[in-house]
């Protein structure tokens, strides 16, 4: 089994949006080895359908019982096991939606993009052409 060097996050609600691009961290009951370095790119649904809207690079991670009190009662309500510390994250403004990427072809939608792993050549090229429409008017 090939290394993941990085995955999908779907984001399910915009408070979650808000928070991971104000605030640099991401809760996750997803068992994945989340690992510093790994690019992360986060998918949610717009009017376009799921589309990706950002990444961000893992600082860190960290265990639940690591986490505040407060951090721990809001684990608990919606089974979180991790919290993600993000490096940078980059939010774009034009999303890019996921049926005009190679993920089309997984015939993946919904819950199921979520902690998809990624390699490298497919990290860039989403990425790339997510960057490439935020430039075009």
């Amino acid at each position: 089994m090939t290394k993941a060097e990085g995955y999908i996050l779907r984001i399910s609600t915009k408070t979650w949006v808000e928070q991971v691009f104000d605030r640099a961290i991401y809760y996750t009951g997803a068992r994945r080895r989340w690992k510093p370095e790994q690019t992360i790119i986060f998918v949610h649904k717009t009017r376009l359908g799921d589309a990706v809207i950002g990444y961000g690079v893992i600082e860190d991670t960290y265990e639940k019982d690591e986490l505040s009190e407060e951090e721990q009662r809001e684990c608990e309500k919606h089974g979180w096991r991790k919290a993600i510390e993000f490096k940078y994250v980059i939010k774009f403004e034009k999303p890019l939606p996921i049926k005009e990427t190679f993920l089309k072809e997984l015939r993946l939608r919904g819950r199921y993009l979520h902690s998809l792993p990624l390699k490298k050549k497919q990290l860039k090229a989403i990425i790339g052409q997510a960057e490439k429409i935020q430039s075009l008017k």
